[in-house]
Parts: C-alpha cells; structure tokens; sequence
C-alpha cells in the first residue's frame, strides 16, 4: 500500500497523543477523524489517478478535507 499524505498524524505530529486520546473519548471528534481520513483517501486516490475523477469533483473534496482539519485543529488545540 502507498503511503497517504496529509494523515492526521503528518498534519499535526505534535498532537498525536491528543488525537489518540480524543478518538477515544470524543465521539464527535472520532466522528471528524474519522470522516477526514476517508476525504483524505479519496483524494489521494483521485491525485495518483487511481480512481481519477472530475476536477471539479476533486477541488470540493479538497476544500471539504481542509473545513475538516480546521474543525479537528480548533479540537486539538483548546487539549
């Protein structure tokens, strides 16, 4: 398998306790992770055109993994 850019943990590597802890304890947060990793892969999936897609459809998916980091770092950053 290919290594994912733009995981969590690369995106935020001093919170990665944090993040660990939160997803167990948070559910709304787990939720957040959660959905962020599967935008994440998607759009990695869509970048190395191994699912290739619109380019439309690639930008709001972008757009939608960066509304996701900001909610998940306005999380980790009052931990």
């Amino acid at each position: 398998m290919s290594h994912t850019p733009h995981e969590l943990a690369e995106e935020f590597p001093d919170k990665i306790d944090a993040i660990s802890q939160l997803k167990q304890t948070d559910a709304h947060f787990a939720r957040l992770a959660d959905e962020y990793h599967e935008v994440n892969r998607v759009v990695h999936r869509a970048e190395t055109n191994v699912e290739p897609m619109e380019e439309l459809a690639e930008v709001e998916l972008r757009k939608k993994r960066a509304v996701l980091k900001d909610q998940i770092w306005a999380i980790l950053s009052k931990s």
